[in-house]
């Protein structure tokens, strides 16, 4: 009994070629990889949309598989992704955050209105960080799609409200301990396959 289980124990304990930790704390592993690398690749703010697209592809991958995300696989991933195409679509999320930045100062300037205008402004910005992550989540021919990430949010509003859900809670940890910002790429790109593999399931049933 006892010969059977060492070497069981060993090959539990030994790790794979790219693999950071052990595989009793894949999930936790893979978060926190996933969370770094991707907040380092989303430095250039350009890059933002590939670099979650990348972290959803491998934690996709690795959600069929059961195998642990390795650097290679992501890295691998994001420069498949890193295009003019793609670069051209990272800067849609600074443009919206500028526009928003303005019109929440017009907002405070005490226009006529504001006062109702304000939580129309915030479901707006909800609504658009939920698109983008239903659209960092799609895979194949739909892949960073806006048009079809704001298809599927329309027909599953319970998904898009979840992943709403998951960028206001990371909102508020980022309030809170502005230190985890590094780590808030990876439950967001996990949150969002999460949905769309949930989506993609409901669809195939029906």
């Amino acid at each position: 009994m006892t010969s059977t289980h060492v070497p069981d124990q060993a090959r539990r304990a030994r790790r794979e070629p790219g693999e950071v930790f052990g595989s009793g704390f894949t999930l936790f592993a893979d978060m926190l990889l996933v969370g770094v690398v991707t907040a380092v690749a989303c430095l250039p703010v350009v890059t933002a949309p590939a670099a979650l697209s990348a972290a959803s592809a491998v934690l996709r991958r690795s959600a069929g598989s059961g195998v642990q995300v390795k650097v290679g696989d992501l890295s691998a991933e994001l420069r498949a992704r890193l295009t003019l195409a793609t670069l051209a679509k990272g800067l849609v999320p600074p443009a919206f955050g500028v526009l928003f930045l303005l019109d929440e100062r017009l907002l405070r300037s005490g226009l006529p209105g504001a006062a109702a205008m304000a939580p129309v402004l915030l479901l707006l910005a909800l609504g658009a960080a939920a698109v983008g992550l239903r659209a960092v989540a799609l895979d194949g021919p739909h892949r960073l799609s806006g048009r079809e990430a704001l298809a599927r949010s329309l027909a599953d509003p319970r998904g898009t409200a979840l992943l709403a859900a998951a960028v206001v809670l990371a909102a508020l940890l980022l309030w809170a301990l502005p230190v985890l910002l590094p780590l808030l790429p990876g439950p967001l790109a996990f949150a969002a396959t999460a949905v769309d593999l949930r989506d993609s399931a409901h669809r195939q049933d029906g």
